[in-house]
């Protein structure tokens, strides 16, 4: 997604700060409990696996209220695990209109979030919003695995949406 990088350079232009700009990116899903997460510290490892830590802020949080403050479901937690990735700590918060201006990339996992996240923030006048999969070759929602059960589904399109979009930045 050629928006996204357009929108982290102009960012860093207008901040001042150049090349050494922190990109700022919340991944959102309904209950922040499983897709969202899992993009969250997909993201954070491939982050510092770059040795880029400096350069990223990374969170998650969800359209809705059913989970705050539960912690990330256990077959999530098992799939990060699966690939040395760990969420220790990591409970759900609600996404707020003031995370617009926060984040300088809010990424949604499904049609049904980027229109939840629309109406929470207000619209979308920077073009800030969009979908994971907008980062991949192929289009649509993430696999939710609250309703398959297939976590490893969801651990694929997770990992591809993730490096697309770290493959955007770099």
């Amino acid at each position: 997604m050629q928006g996204g990088m357009w929108l982290f350079s102009y960012l860093c232009r207008a901040k001042g700060n150049g090349n050494d700009c922190m990109k700022r990116i919340l991944f959102v899903c309904h209950g922040n409990i499983c897709r969202s997460p899992m993009a969250e510290f997909v993201m954070k490892d491939l982050v510092a696996k770059a040795g880029r830590e400096a350069e990223y802020y990374i969170e998650s949080a969800a359209t809705s209220t059913e989970e705050i403050g539960n912690p990330v479901y256990p077959p999530a937690r098992r799939k990060l695990a699966e690939h040395g990735i760990g969420c220790a700590g990591k409970t759900a918060r609600q996404m707020t209109r003031a995370d617009y201006d926060r984040f300088d990339l809010i990424v949604g996992m499904d049609s049904w979030n980027l229109r939840n996240m629309n109406r929470i923030c207000g619209g979308d006048p920077e073009g800030k919003i969009c979908l994971l999969m907008d980062f991949t070759r192929r289009s649509g929602d993430v696999a939710d695995p609250w309703y398959t059960g297939d976590f490893e589904a969801t651990w694929r399109d997770v990992l591809e949406g993730c490096q697309g979009i770290f493959c955007s930045l770099t």
